[in-house]
Parts: structure tokens; C-alpha cells; sequence
């Protein structure tokens, strides 16, 4: 698969076609994670909080909305955290297995099982449940009172989040195949903003209308499995520029305001990037870390340093971007530079999601269950 360094482990079958769910290989050939050189800090950061939530859904979507970081559980658990603390500010038991992250807006939160049934909650009480037809791997989108999802057949469906009326269904002419990773659902000031397929679409969120849609990559490849070009999620966003990777083919940005892509570079890669006022950032299969300036895209600079460490997605955090890699190491790197600023620990266990933020809070999930919230000072 281009070296992407995944294998197909599944396929599943929805109404629209197939969707095809790639996995890290465990293979004895991969490579080793490159040695980490000793980092002497040059920026005050620290640990402030951490809680236990064993069984996050990989990769953990964090939904940061309405003062508090919401989290599900395969195991059908879902809480919200006070980024400030990490207190409890509800948790709840849905009775089902889930399959997708959740998404909240601080009150109301929704999750999908891995029977494909929308569940929503409002501070942790079921309000309602929706069948759905096809698989749902993206996060719920909770906002301006309606609730937004997102199949795997990359059919978006709206839902009055107080009662789970149906509102409007958009369905757009693609291929059948699809992948089943978190894709792009996300707010643009009255906009929601999805991916369908590589091409990033702007959509009423009121009445379902299409509004402009954007390919951020043009799909290469001898066979429907080597063109596949799904839009990654979450997107970056950083005023009107959202940006995005489309699966092992580019990292492109839009202009969200105008409807009009501002570029897109070839590229490989299968986590989400991330975005400031100056640059998007993003890491390959191989963990090369590249930046490239968001106005134009040219590379501003790259880093080899941590090939082979299973990098997160990052989030820009200050004058840092940051990742997480798979020995559950925290890595700050100078925006500008890629040069390492601090380093700090979690439970050993790979970081198995982009870090998110609240505030000047970031929340870091491993995959023993470890929850890690860390602030710069």
C-alpha cells in the first residue's frame, strides 16, 4: 500500500459499496523506532492532571467543545472531563459497544455502536437512539443544536439533537470504495465542513445544500485500493485556511471562506496534520516530520529525528507543535525550526490520537488507558 506500512485486515460491506479498514502491521520486519537523542528543555512545561479511561476507541478523537474533553470507550462508556482539573462532569454507560469517538458540545454528547445506532445524551443521559444504515468511524459533530454524522458510504446525515428528528440527508456520487478511519466533520462559522472522498465540501447546515466542494488531492494508483484518498480528520483550521491530509496521497489547504483550494503537495501519510497562523504540520508513515507554510505550502523545514516512532497526529500547541509517539513520549518541537524543546512522559503505552486542547490545556490518551493533561508554562 504505497508504504503506508498497514495491512487490509477487513473488509465490510455497506449499501454503497465496501469499505476497506487498514491497521498497523505488527510485522517482525519493521523497522525500529529511531533512538531518542537526550533533549535539554528549552520551554517550562509540565504535567497538571491525569485520569484512567481504559479502552478509548483508537485512533481517540478528544471532542472539545463547551468547557470539557469528552471521551468514549469500546466498551460503551462515555465521560466528559473539566479541562481545568480533570474532574468528572458526568459519565455514562450506553449498554452497547461503540464504534466511533464522541463528539459534544459540553451538554449534549453523541456516540455510534458498533450496531450502527446514533445514540445521544444530554450530561449523560440518553436522550435518544437512531439506527443508522451504514458504519460510522468518524465522531459525531454536535453543534447549533443539531447533530451531525457521517457514515463510512460517506452519506451525512442531520438530527434535531433534543428529539433525533431527522433533518436532511446528503448523499454525493463517489467511488464504492471508502475508508473506514475518522474522516472530516467539522463547523466553519455557518458551514459544516465534511470530507467526501478528497475532496473537502461545504454544506448548509440547516437545510443540507451543497454549498462548494474542493479536491484536496487527485487520487493516483493502477486499482480502486491505490486511489483511495479519504480525507483524514480532524482538519486544521486557523481563520479561513482549513487544511487536511487526503490517505497516503497529499496534505492540501482551502479557503474555507471563498471555496477555493490554496494548494495541496503530494504526499504520503495517514494521520491528521495540524495548523498556526504560519505553518501546517504533519508527520509520514515513516515519521518524517514536515512543515510547510501555510499560504503557499512550501516546506519550511523537516525533521528525520523520530522515524519509526508511530507518531500521533499533532496539535499546534504555542510556540510548539506537538506529538505523541507509540512509546508514549510527548514531543514538543519549535514551530519554526522542528529542533526538540521539552519532552515529558506518560504511562509508556503509544499515544494513540492527535493531543487536544482546551484552553492551555492538552489532553494525551495512551493505549493502556492512561489520560495525561499537560500545560506550558
Amino acid at each position: 500500500m504505497r508504504g503506508v506500512g498497514c495491512r487490509a485486515l477487513a473488509r465490510w460491506a455497506s449499501s454503497a459499496g465496501a469499505a476497506l479498514l487498514f491497521a498497523c502491521s505488527s510485522s517482525p520486519d519493521k523497522p525500529q523506532p529511531t533512538p531518542l537523542e537526550a533533549v535539554s528543555p528549552q520551554i517550562a512545561g509540565r504535567q497538571v492532571w491525569s485520569a484512567r479511561f481504559e479502552g478509548a476507541i483508537p485512533p481517540v478523537i478528544v471532542s472539545v467543545s463547551g468547557g470539557a474533553f469528552t471521551l468514549a470507550a469500546a466498551d460503551g462508556t462515555v465521560v466528559a472531563l473539566a479541562p481545568e482539573s480533570g474532574r468528572e462532569l458526568w459519565r455514562a454507560d450506553v449498554g452497547e459497544k461503540l464504534g466511533s469517538s464522541a463528539g459534544g458540545d459540553g451538554r449534549y454528547a453523541s456516540v455510534v455502536t458498533r450496531d450502527n445506532e446514533l445514540i445521544t445524551l444530554e450530561s449523560g443521559r440518553v436522550l435518544w437512539r437512531e439506527p443508522m444504515k451504514a458504519r460510522v468511524t468518524t465522531p459525531p459533530l454536535v453543534a447549533g443544536e443539531r447533530v451531525f454524522v457521517m457514515g463510512v458510504d460517506r452519506v451525512v446525515h442531520a438530527f434535531d439533537v433534543r428529539d433525533g428528528r431527522k433533518l436532511w440527508t446528503v448523499q454525493r456520487p463517489g467511488d464504492a470504495l471508502t475508508l473506514a478511519l475518522a474522516g472530516v466533520v467539522g463547523p466553519f462559522k455557518d458551514t459544516l465542513l465534511v470530507g467526501q472522498g478528497p475532496r473537502l465540501a461545504a454544506v448548509d447546515p440547516l437545510r443540507g445544500n451543497m454549498r462548494w466542494e474542493i479536491p484536496l488531492a487527485s487520487p493516483r494508483g493502477t486499482n480502486e485500493v491505490e486511489r483511495l484518498a479519504d480525507l483524514v480528520g480532524p482538519a486544521a483550521r486557523n481563520g479561513d485556511t482549513v487544511c487536511a491530509r487526503a490517505f497516503q496521497s497529499a496534505v492540501g489547504c482551502a479557503n474555507a471562506e471563498r471555496g477555493t483550494l490554496l494548494w495541496s503537495k503530494n504526499v504520503g501519510g495517514t494521520a491528521s496534520v495540524a495548523a498556526d497562523d504560519q505553518y501546517v504540520f504533519g508527520a509520514d508513515a515513516s515519521g518524517r516530520i514536515t512543515a510547510w507554510r501555510i499560504a503557499n505550502g512550501d516546506v519550511a523545514w523537516t525533521s528525520e529525528k523520530m522515524l519509526y516512532r508511530g507518531l500521533s497526529g499533532p496539535v499546534a500547541f504555542g510556540k510548539a507543535v506537538v506529538f505523541g509517539d507509540v512509546e508514549g513520549q510527548v514531543h514538543f518541537l519549535a514551530r519554526d525550526s522542528g529542533q526538540p524543546l521539552l519532552r515529558l512522559p506518560t504511562d509508556g503505552s503509544p499515544v494513540i490520537g492527535p493531543p487536544a486542547l482546551s484552553g492551555s490545556t492538552m489532553l494525551v490518551v495512551t493505549r493502556a488507558g492512561g489520560v495525561f493533561a499537560f500545560r506550558l508554562e
